[in-house]
């Protein structure tokens, strides 16, 4: 069972192979209609794109033979598109740049592609686009946990679906009786708060993200519609195991951009004054403290709930 399996995933990847190539037009004679290969246009992108770059990094990052490379920069340079120039740390090693005859070569190919990918994310419904660029973060991060990429972000966000609720009333309730000591009250504020987010979910106006690592949940947050022009930002929680990795950083900035891009005019949230680590984040962004009420709940005195404004 387990060789079929196996078998089964070879040919569903290499099914996915065929399939992507085809959509990013790879397999024509000239890559984006021009006279160059698709490993000529990858270096030149990283020639462009980066300062100080020797040619045994591309080689170690691409994964290419040093020969290979070497005879392509070879016709670069003869064609006049990258010069070399001596390293001033490293007098053993030149660092490559596109020459001003390689850059207006190489402007035209990155609109193409531009405009390629353009096209192909035009097709797709919007609610799905954000799926389908968390799909690639996946692949990504599965097929090579050392990438660069990885190295960064170590973690992806996904949309909701069945199951993550539960998780999210859960760990809110276990996580806040354990950090600051709220009752089982405040896990039934979650859980009410989820319930009308399924039951009334709009996605052209509404979002839940979940933070994955290593395959496990570790973090999320939403923005439901208050009013036609008023957002909220609600239940954002990072689990204490993934702090640190920028999580928190990445879900806020995610509800906001959403906020502006679903046409709301302003986006609030309500906290509570000991939670220090997300007013510092809510503060970051943008929001402003609009409000302060002390009050008494989930088993504990003295806490002062705020509201936090941003002008969209």
């Amino acid at each position: 069972m387990a060789t079929t399996s196996f078998r089964s995933s070879v040919a569903e990847i290499r099914h996915f192979n065929r399939f992507y190539t085809k959509q990013i037009g790879v397999l024509q004679e000239g890559l984006l209609s021009s006279p160059f290969s698709l490993t000529e246009v990858r270096l030149m992108y990283e020639i462009a794109h980066r300062k100080n770059l020797a040619a045994v990094e591309l080689c170690r990052e691409l994964g290419l033979d040093a020969g290979y490379v070497s005879r392509i920069l070879q016709s670069f340079e003869r064609r006049g598109l990258v010069q070399r120039q001596r390293s001033g740390k490293d007098g053993r090693q030149n660092l490559l740049a596109l020459t001003a005859k390689g850059r207006k070569t190489f402007r035209p190919l990155e609109a193409r592609s531009n405009r390629q990918v353009t096209a192909m994310l035009e097709q797709v419904p919007d609610p799905r686009r954000k799926l389908l660029i968390d799909a690639m973060h996946t692949i990504e991060s599965v097929v090579d946990p050392q990438s660069q990429r990885d190295k960064a972000a170590s973690y992806v966000l996904r949309p909701h679906r069945p199951g993550d609720m539960g998780w999210v009333v859960h760990r809110h309730g276990a996580l806040y009786w354990k950090e600051y000591g709220y009752d089982e009250r405040f896990e039934a504020l979650v859980a009410k708060i989820v319930g009308q987010f399924v039951e009334r979910f709009d996605p052209r106006r509404e979002h839940c993200w979940i933070a994955e690592k290593d395959g496990e949940i570790v973090g999320s947050v939403f923005v439901v519609a208050k009013s036609k022009t008023v957002a909220k930002l609600r239940l954002l929680l990072v689990e204490p195991s993934a702090r640190g990795l920028g999580i928190g950083r990445r879900l806020v900035a995610e509800c906001v951009r959403f906020a502006r891009e679903a046409g709301y005019r302003k986006m609030m949230l309500w906290t509570q004054s000991e939670l220090g680590a997300a007013r510092h984040l809510y503060q970051e962004a943008g929001f402003k403290l609009v409000g302060r009420q002390r009050h008494r709940s989930w088993g504990r005195k003295g806490l002062v709930s705020e509201t936090w404004a941003m002008k969209l």
